[in-house]
């Protein structure tokens, strides 16, 4: 069994129960080779998807009229953050989501199953700094992303100055997982 396949598949899965407009990213914790915590990105229980943002968030709404931008005409099904015309990792300040390692964290918690000696598996590159830094702290030992790029250079800072293992998924066969 192809194990790294194995919970790349089910990372896919799990993202696809993602609320975000911007990106459909999973995460899985194991420990054992037993799943412990799944997470996925976004919002937090119970309160509303970014879509439903534009009819009742009020200062959400505001920014956009003081960008000029209708909130009753704009496209619902579009991140708020790229309305407003940021970029990809841009705005983070008015986002609602958690990410997905965050999540998966949480969820462990909230269970109480101890995160501590696990793997985490996530469908993205390296996770950001502040996840890293919940990752280290919550006894994580190793990351397996699909790719080995940074959001910024702190991320690579405690990378490098952590015991955490990053690797990317060794599949057997990567042309019928893309």
């Amino acid at each position: 069994m192809n194990w790294d396949k194995y919970y790349l598949d089910i990372c896919k899965v799990v993202a696809e129960n993602s609320k975000c407009l911007s990106r459909k990213i999973g995460a899985v914790m194991v420990r054992d080779k037993s799943v412990i915590s799944t997470g996925y990105n976004g919002p937090a229980r119970g309160i509303p998807s970014c879509n439903k943002r534009y009819k009742i968030d009020e200062y959400f709404r505001m920014m956009l009229i003081d960008k000029g931008l209708d909130p009753d005409e704009c496209d619902n099904n579009i991140c708020p953050r790229y309305t407003l015309g940021f970029k990809s990792g841009e705005g983070l300040e008015i986002c609602i989501a958690a990410h997905s390692e965050r999540n998966a964290i949480l969820n462990a918690a909230r269970q109480g199953i101890c995160t501590k000696e696990s793997i985490i598996y996530m469908n993205c590159n390296v996770p950001c700094k502040e996840c890293l830094t919940e990752l280290i702290n919550a006894g994580v030992r190793e990351i397996v992303c699909t790719e080995i790029t940074y959001y910024d250079k702190m991320s690579e800072y405690l990378i490098n100055n952590s015991n955490l293992v990053v690797r990317t998924f060794h599949l057997e066969n990567s042309l019928e997982l893309w």
